[in-house]
């Protein structure tokens, strides 16, 4: 035994030795390390952290594919299982040494003299000297005797300079646990589901096993992790072990509140900030201040530290989030699986919240419902109007004709229908507009043409305007354009704002650019009195709706070809809010109008707006003036005009509408079938409000008869009163 000690000893002196003439002869100058206060400083998560107006926390965004790290973990949040567990497994001495533990390096030198299985004696302030930069890394293998020499200088220097604390809690935050897992709140994160502070003494055990080894097989993890623990308990805890290293290691985001909207901060370009990355030799600006980058598509500010400042506020997120999963809930029933709701400021532009939510059935959850192209519906029809009304080809007292109407294109005949199949017959722009007939609005966009409309919406910023006017034809008063919510929001937002047009802008240091007028502010306040009008709505949404607020909003509702899409967007004095619900994929709802299916939230979202109940109508602006009128079949009421356009009479009682052929429409092509004997193939001509006594010319040549049996042939057909006035004319042909 003496002998054995005696021999000890002397291998030990020798190594030492080898270790003094390798410090002599090859050790170069250190490399300088950081302080703590620098490493903490420039330390950088793997996510970005979308923040609220406030800077409460909105959303996590991974935006480094190279590793995973999440938030940087004070050692006061850690589990003290785990320091302790940690402890056991690399250095027990840890609070004892001063960056080199001299006894556990001397027995495994002589364990590595004697040809034994290898073993290390690194203690953390050396694998943190590691961690800082790559110079006190291993270059091969395993260190060779001059590397090993500069990593416990480097370690005896960082002791010096750093606080025991401040060691543990770096080497914890920047340690590798397994995979792509990089520091403590990661690893518990992807692994346990939860945060470094309640972590249990399992866990602890295998976070600890796992550092000498991160990506070491789960058999060889679950025999350290018993090395470290009584025998007893080996059984459960290799179980656990296996289970735990079993699979993909996700993390979930710590709040998950606006997903769409930090992917569109993300995804506005690839710039980066510099940021710290374990083993890469770290240098350091003079200045303590974080950086700020632009972001060109969203005018955003994102600071050094990961932090992106929106302009969202996070309680009326959490409110419209849960808004449309309860809607989505209601109208599951009727092939409802997407929604997406917006809210802004009117004043300043603010995006205040920003939501796209799907149910579990949804076919494209990942769909950003705020910036998917739908089409527009009914929703267009109050810029239609207002520039009618601009242009003063039109007044909101104005009559307009509701009845069956066809319009020859160039692809056929076009005959537009309102929702419920039902005419009127005259209707006032008011009503026609508040209660959102078709007809009447096909009729005011062939009054104004599609050129000066498609003008109007490009203007509006609608960028789904791809094509000539003429591409999406009379259909353009329907809907026919495809339109994002984003765009629909701000375009009403433009009206409240009596006609002028800003960008919307998501962050608070977004440049604000100078307002620029796209409505009359007198058009602008009529088509806003005429949205907020509950009386003139009744006609086909009644008296009773989700549309009908105690304190003044404007709001219209749209739906789109075959129920695939539903809108509803209105405005307050202070906010606009617009709801879009329907399936990403296009399937068609069940029976789900503007009413029943994004009304409901929309006045949901704005009473949570106007919770103090306040909210009064705007005042009428310069150049407008109020007269006592009565529109045909509509009761007296007091009605704005633009001042020029007002009745010369206090009282004014429209005019019965004009007297139109409505068929066969102008431009009509027909065609002679060769299986139908000739006398039976006629046409019937038919009128809109014919005179007593009117009569049908056909060439020229009176008809006894409405009905005519077909020549081929171009032809000319006019409709004249008894006193032989022209009432109207169109030309159809027979081939």
């Amino acid at each position: 035994m003496l002998h054995l000690g005696f021999e000890t000893a002397m291998l030990t002196i020798h190594f030492w030795w080898r270790v003094v003439l390798a410090m002599c002869l090859a050790a170069p100058a250190l490399a300088a390390l950081p302080d703590f206060a620098q490493v903490r400083s420039t330390w950088r998560a793997s996510e970005a952290r979308l923040l609220d107006r406030h800077g409460e926390l909105l959303q996590e965004i991974r935006i480094d594919p190279s590793i995973r790290r999440t938030a940087w973990t004070p050692l006061a949040d850690i589990s003290p299982a785990l320091i302790a567990a940690v402890l056991q497994a690399e250095d027990r001495r840890f609070f004892e040494h001063a960056g080199v533990d001299w006894l556990a390096a001397s027995k495994a030198a002589l364990t590595n003299w004697l040809g034994e299985k290898p073993r290390g004696a690194s203690t953390l302030t050396m694998q943190l000297a590691g961690l800082l930069d790559a110079h006190y890394r291993a270059h091969g293998k395993r260190r060779d005797v001059s590397e090993k020499w500069r990593q416990m200088q480097a370690a005896q220097e960082l002791e010096k300079r750093w606080r025991k604390a401040e060691i543990l809690e770096a080497y914890l935050n920047l340690a590798p646990f397994r995979g792509e897992l990089t520091g403590i709140d990661a690893a518990a994160r992807g692994l346990f589901d939860k945060r470094p502070a309640g972590l249990s003494d399992s866990e602890a055990l295998i976070l600890a096993a796992l550092i000498r080894s991160p990506n070491a097989k789960p058999r060889e993890v679950a025999r350290r992790v018993c090395a470290l623990v009584r025998e007893a308990d080996c059984a459960s805890l290799k179980a656990r072990t296996f289970n735990v290293l079993s699979g993909r290691y996700p993390i979930t985001p710590a709040v998950d509140l606006a997903p769409h909207l930090a992917h569109k901060f993300v995804g506005c370009g690839e710039e980066r900030t510099a940021s710290f990355r374990p083993g890469k030799l770290m240098r350091f600006a003079s200045s303590q201040h974080p950086t700020q980058q632009r972001c060109p598509a969203t005018g955003s500010a994102r600071t050094d530290s990961g932090d992106i400042h929106s302009t969202l506020d996070a309680t009326l997120q959490r409110h419209v989030q849960t808004t449309l999963a309860q809607q989505l809930k209601h109208l599951a029933a009727r092939n409802v699986q997407d929604a997406a709701a917006l809210v802004v400021d009117n004043a300043s532009g603010a995006v205040l919240a920003y939501v796209s939510l799907s149910s579990r059935d949804s076919a494209a959850a990942q769909n950003d419902g705020v910036q998917a192209l739908r089409q527009a519906g009914s929703t267009l029809k109050p810029f239609l109007y207002g520039l009618a009304f601009e242009k003063r080809l039109l007044t909101a007292a104005s009559s307009l004709q509701d009845a069956p109407l066809s319009i020859a294109t160039g692809s056929g005949q076009y005959a537009p229908e309102n929702y419920d199949h039902a005419f009127r017959g005259l209707i006032s722009a008011r009503v026609a507009l508040a209660s959102s007939l078709n007809i009447p609005a096909v009729q005011t966009l062939m009054l104004i043409g599609l050129d000066p409309f498609a003008a109007r919406l490009d203007e509006l910023g609608f960028a789904g305007l791809t094509e000539a006017a003429d591409f999406y034809g009379y259909a353009l008063a329907l809907g026919s354009l495809d339109v994002r919510l984003e765009e629909l929001v701000n375009a009403y937002r433009s009206l409240a704002n009596g006609g002028l047009y800003t960008p919307l802008h998501f962050t608070p240091g977004a440049v604000q650019l100078a307002p620029r007028r796209v409505h009359s502010a007198q058009s602008a306040f009529l088509v806003a009195d005429i949205l907020a009008d509950r009386e003139a709505r009744a006609l086909t949404f009644g008296l009773e709706n989700p549309l009908a607020t105690r304190y003044w909003t404007a709001v219209k509702t749209g739906t789109s070809k075959d129920m695939r899409d539903n809108w509803c967007i209105g405005f307050s004095r202070r906010h606009t809010v617009g709801v879009w619900v329907g399936n990403f994929n296009g399937s068609p709802m069940h029976d789900v109008s503007g009413i029943s299916g994004a009304a409901p939230a929309w006045a949901a979202i704005m009473d949570f707006l106007q919770r103090d109940g306040s909210g009064s109508a705007p005042k009428p602006v310069a150049g407008l003036i109020q007269k006592t009128i009565q529109p045909a079949g509509e009761p007296p009421r007091q009605e704005w005009f633009i001042r020029g356009t007002e009745p010369a009479a206090e009282t004014w009682l429209a005019a019965q509408a004009m007297t139109k052929i409505l068929h066969p429409s102008d431009g009509m092509i027909l065609a002679l079938d060769p299986d139908i004997p000739a006398a039976r193939q006629q046409l019937h001509f038919s009128a809109g409000n014919p005179p007593a006594g009117a009569v049908w010319q056909l060439d020229g040549i009176k008809q006894e008869s409405a009905d005519w049996p077909l020549t081929r042939g171009k032809h000319r057909l006019s409709l004249i009163d008894a006193g032989g006035q022209l009432l109207d004319q169109i030309e159809f042909e027979v081939r």
